[in-house]
């Protein structure tokens, strides 16, 4: 399974309804299991970002439905990332042209 990470910002939406945002969370992780995407962890955070999500999926398509479904439901605006082990990221080293 790849592992992304996603950077979440409240909405206008998202921050007048910001007493629901656990409720919310809990209803996106159920959401993402059923489209086979495994919610790891989700963190609210202080600075840049609202919120950082930690998923496993698939593949990258499955990810993206997730995550566009979660971005039209208005609470939060997202930016994802594909994130690699150090096992992984060894293996695409290798794969350099010499």
């Amino acid at each position: 399974m790849a592992v992304f990470v996603a950077l979440a910002d409240f909405t206008q939406k998202g921050i007048e309804n910001f007493s629901t945002t656990a409720d919310r969370a809990g209803l996106f992780k159920e959401m993402a299991q059923k489209a086979g995407v495994t919610i790891r962890d989700i963190y609210w955070t202080m600075g840049s970002h609202d919120a950082v999500i930690i998923m496993e999926g698939p593949d990258d398509e499955a990810v993206t439905a997730v995550m566009l479904k979660l971005g039209s439901l208005g609470n939060v605006r997202t930016e994802t990332l594909r994130a690699f082990t150090s096992s992984e990221m060894k293996e695409i080293i290798s794969k350099v042209p010499g």
